[in-house]
């Protein structure tokens, strides 16, 4: 094959390369809000409501429970303690229960977290109404400091019978960490 012809064979490999590699880059940077609108129309992935539910009066259904497990972790890059004060609750649905979690800096400097909410399983992520609560808003915790953080909470009625138990997890994250 003549040097020109292979020249012009590996400009064109490049070019095509490129296209793939610019191609990939696209694709994956379309993926976040694809998965948003999936997760959306699905109800995978746990993700509760970003913000309070509005309080609405509805007869508790006394003649079933519901036991929802509380989790709490903090990611890798966090220096903090994290922990529900209760583990399990058994619950009625449509009944308002409170609990709380405990979370400590233990840095010696001021630092601010963000709790990150999920639900599982998924499909149960619609019915659980946080009506109060520290995810709403990110949390300023000075040096060492100690706080409780309360949680209201309810299971709506309309959560399909099927599903028994609920899984309500947090994870907090270093606000500055998340914004880079």
């Amino acid at each position: 094959m003549p040097e020109n012809d292979l020249g012009q064979a590996n400009r064109r490999t490049v070019k095509r390369l490129l296209f793939l590699v610019a191609g990939m880059f696209g694709f994956v940077f379309a993926l976040v809000p694809l998965y948003s609108v999936f997760c959306d129309i699905t109800g995978l992935n746990g993700k509760t409501a970003d913000g309070p539910a509005r309080a609405v009066v509805v007869e508790p259904d006394l003649s079933r429970t519901v036991m929802v497990e509380f989790l709490a972790s903090v990611n890798e890059d966090m220096p903090w303690d994290f922990r529900p004060v209760r583990v399990r609750m058994e619950v009625h649905p449509g009944k308002m229960y409170r609990t709380s979690f405990v979370a400590r800096n233990r840095t010696g400097q001021a630092m601010v977290g963000q709790a990150i909410p999920s639900v599982t399983p998924g499909i149960a992520a619609s019915h659980f109404k946080k009506t109060e609560c520290f995810c709403f808003t990110e949390q300023k915790f000075e040096a060492g400091e100690e706080r409780d953080m309360p949680l209201l909470f309810m299971v709506d009625t309309e959560l399909p019978e099927e599903i028994e138990e609920v899984t309500l997890a947090y994870t907090f994250f270093d606000k500055n960490k998340l914004l880079n």
